[in-house]
């Protein structure tokens, strides 16, 4: 890090209140967010970096200011963004989760928040019908907001079953993503039934039975299938594995589950540090970026949705996307996935899943720019 020390001059123009470090700025390669935008600041020369004026994010612009009760202009408080773990078929403690992120912000902050679900919405839990009704009223009941939801791997496999993936963008059958994981088809007890011969390698993995009982991982039995999808069938009233679910789920969820996002990214959100308020550009994915393939061919995967892709790392890897890759380091951006079963939040990179679909554990959030976090309250042992 630069030693701020050895800076020799800093002339301020404006009242700015606290400045931030500048050594921290640069290491992360962030914009900081000042109080006041009618700055001049000049820097002087440090390491290999000439002085530059300071740049305010663009979203600070005279639009964003207001006027208080004496007439003083002000800064209007940042925007909140939202990033909302696993739910995995809990209904009691999304609603639960919701009530209390209403209830912990300002209400003019939850009323225009920007709202990124991280995926994995089925398995596991009992009320995956009850989940995906529930976020499909949001917009309705909460129009300011902008909702995003991610897909998670999870949620891809399940489309699949129900015939509402999205087709490869070349045309070839689903079919051509089983050769890789041929070798498992016995061991994980594939789908074969009605319709299985046009579905995706995750459909028949989610839809099958796993001929091992026990999932020694998570010291649990599986549920059904490697996926635990039994209670998302039981959620719409159909055995698990049965052929009956694609006539089962309704249109409007085959419609949410079609349009689920691999990848979203934002630009100018900002996050609080020991240093000061920072501002950053944002990649929301269910798992991580890998780092080991090349960061365009990963976004290329994950904005085109690209179905030909067996196991879709990004949305279902774990060591291998658990940092943020190299070529985003320093890079101004802000890494933030659920899938892992772990809360984890270092530097850029946030991993949002205390849950994991354990039914003691609560679905949690956490809020930009304050990095709180908010969790579900209920009774996590309740079924009901």
């Amino acid at each position: 890090m630069v030693n701020t020390s050895s800076i020799p001059v800093v002339k301020i123009q404006g009242n700015i209140g606290k400045i931030t470090p500048i050594g921290f700025a640069r290491q992360q390669n962030c914009k900081r967010l000042l109080p006041n935008r009618s700055i001049s600041i000049e820097l002087g020369f440090c390491g290999s970096l000439s002085p530059s004026p300071l740049l305010l994010p663009s979203y600070l612009s005279r639009s964003s200011s207001r006027r208080n009760d004496a007439g003083a202009e002000e800064m209007a408080p940042p925007r909140t963004v939202i990033c909302v773990g696993d739910v995995h078929g809990y209904i009691s403690k999304l609603e639960s989760l919701w009530a209390n992120l209403q209830a912990a912000l300002p209400a003019d902050a939850f009323a225009a928040a920007l709202v990124i679900f991280l995926g994995d919405y089925n398995d596991r839990g009992p009320h995956t019908r009850r989940v995906l009704d529930f976020l499909l009223a949001l917009p309705a009941r909460h129009p300011a907001q902008r909702h995003v939801f991610l897909c998670g791997n999870h949620d891809l496999a399940f489309a699949a079953f129900v015939g509402a993936l999205p087709p490869p963008p070349d045309g070839s059958p689903f079919a051509a993503t089983w050769a890789e994981y041929v070798d498992n088809e016995a061991h994980e007890g594939w789908f074969r039934g009605p319709g299985h011969e046009e579905m995706h390698v995750q459909g028949r993995r989610w839809g099958g039975v796993i001929k091992e009982r026990w999932n020694h991982k998570k010291g649990l039995p599986y549920k059904g299938s490697i996926y635990d999808a039994q209670p998302t069938f039981e959620s719409y009233g159909v055995a698990h594995g049965s052929p009956d679910l694609t006539k089962a789920v309704p249109e409007e969820h085959k419609r949410f589950l079609h349009d689920l996002v691999w990848v979203h990214e934002e630009e100018n959100v900002p996050i609080d540090t020991d240093e000061g308020q920072i501002v950053c550009n944002l990649i929301a994915v269910h798992a991580g970026l890998e780092k080991s393939m090349d960061l365009n061919e990963q976004l290329r995967v994950l904005r085109t949705r690209d179905t030909r892709v067996p196991k879709v790392q990004m949305l279902s890897g774990r060591q291998d996307v658990w940092n943020i890759p190299q070529d985003l380091v320093g890079k101004q951006t802000v890494v933030v996935s659920g899938h892992h079963a772990k809360l984890h939040m270092d530097g850029l990179r946030f991993v949002i899943d205390e849950g994991g679909g354990y039914q003691d554990k609560p679905v949690a959030a956490v809020v930009f720019p304050s990095k709180q976090v908010i969790r579900s309250t209920e009774e996590t042992t309740s079924q009901n």
